[in-house]
């Protein structure tokens, strides 16, 4: 591959783009990224966070040429990789998912349950419109998605449209990490099995010693997401399982008290970043700054351009490495169907990720769990592309932190009166041409 490499970030106005730049900057020597486009609809952060990542390249006499748009087309065109990480609506939209639930008795959260359905609702047209325009004007490109819901948005793209795609967590990144620690091993080999923040470990191998047992007797948690106020399972809970669930497992185990949390909290998680974003721009526009601020830690995307960055790398250098992506699931999991976009580990190379398979897999409670949380994920997918109500409904009945008709019923009406204006498969006659 001779040629230097096109990356386009849509959503470059994110506060989070510093940590893509630093990955970048980190792996400069295997990734001659020659011109880097970042494309926001958001000028003010476009422009501040721009000019950062701008002094950032710099900084490190890094030869490749940084453009701000905000056309999409022109981010897209001949690109090899292109970043998705999108939130439509911005924050307040986010902010809506988090209230409104809990009038009617449900857990309002930015991923899982109705508030995570509804930023799917936003978020699945415009990746769609994204994949037809890469169509046209970067066929052969990758779009490596960490947009939430992930697994959902992967779902959607795999079986929607045929480009090149993968979806992409931190969350096992954060996982393996520190059971790395906690359990003193420098290269375990882990089995991670689920859907996207609907995940466990369920072993744990290095040098032929299976450490799953003694991580079960210890009771070990995975590290918990920032953005999770987290309490922890318990130990009587891990045996059960019989696994290490992701911290995100916290809001289906223990519904009653992750709803009383969100209650009883003063903020949500929404209005927090809120402040923090405004904290950072502040920071980034700062025109002596040319690194990435400590301050960005404390969003929950801790190390996720390692993630976005070595992935990227894995593909475009050929280098057949293992990662944890969000990916078809094509026969890996005998327990679901091959059109089911799962996440688990797969080689990585330049023709994309094959699933590593995982035979005579036999823990009843995750089988059961992945393929109710699944249901509840194509029928999000249905309405999503159609915009039947009823597809939403029998989506919300079938998730575990919903489950009720008449609040589901009441809270959906409430919800999408909100965001009609990011909503366009359940409002078509106000479209605007």
């Amino acid at each position: 591959m001779g040629k230097g490499l096109k990356i386009a970030i849509i959503g470059a106005g994110s506060t989070y783009t510093p940590e893509l730049i630093e990955g970048m900057i980190k792996r400069k020597a295997a990734l001659p990224v020659q011109e880097l486009v970042l494309m926001d609809i958001d000028s003010r952060k476009l422009e501040i966070v721009g000019k950062l990542c701008e002094r950032m390249i710099e900084a490190v006499n890094m030869p490749c040429r940084v453009t701000r748009t905000q056309d999409l087309d022109e981010a897209l065109i001949d690109a090899d990789f292109v970043l998705g990480q999108i939130r439509v609506g911005k924050l307040p939209a986010r902010v809506l998912d988090e209230t409104i639930p809990l009038k009617y008795g449900l857990i309002g959260q930015e991923t899982c349950g109705i508030g995570g359905f509804f930023k799917a609702m936003r978020t699945i047209p415009v990746m769609l419109h994204i994949a037809e325009r890469m169509k046209e004007l970067c066929p052969d490109a990758w779009l490596i998605n960490f947009s939430n819901p992930a697994g959902i948005i992967t779902e959607a793209m795999l079986n929607h449209t045929n480009i090149k795609m993968l979806g992409l967590c931190n969350v096992p990144f954060n996982m393996f990490k520190s059971i790395r620690e906690t359990l003193h091993l420098d290269q375990p080999n882990f089995t991670y099995i689920g859907l996207n923040h609907l995940s466990w470990i369920t072993s744990i191998e290095q040098d032929g010693k299976d450490y799953l047992k003694s991580a079960l007797d210890m009771g070990l948690n995975s590290e918990a997401m920032k953005n999770i106020p987290s309490s922890g399972f318990s130990k009587e809970l891990i045996q059960m399982v019989g696994a290490i669930p992701s911290s995100y497992l916290e809001y289906y185990y223990f519904k009653e008290k992750k709803l009383k949390l969100l209650k009883d909290s003063e903020m949500t998680r929404g209005e927090k970043c809120i402040q923090i974003e405004d904290e950072l721009l502040g920071i980034y526009s700062d025109s002596e700054l040319h690194t990435k601020p400590e301050l960005l830690s404390s969003r929950g995307g801790a190390n996720y351009s390692e993630v976005a960055i070595s992935l990227v790398d894995a593909i475009y250098n050929d280098k057949q490495e293992v990662h944890v992506v969000n990916l078809l699931n094509n026969g890996a999991l005998k327990f679901m169907k091959d059109s089911d976009a799962v996440e688990m580990c797969a080689v990585i190379g330049k023709d994309g990720a094959k699933p590593i398979a995982v035979p005579d897999f036999d823990n009843e409670h995750i089988i059961d769990y992945m393929r109710m949380v699944k249901a509840y994920e194509r029928e999000t997918v249905a309405a999503a592309v159609t915009g039947s109500e009823d597809a939403a409904m029998r989506a919300l009945l079938m998730n575990p932190l919903v489950g009720d008709y008449d609040a589901a019923y009441h809270c959906f009406q409430e919800l999408k009166e909100a965001h009609k204006a990011y909503l366009p498969q359940f409002f078509p006659e106000e479209m605007k041409p």
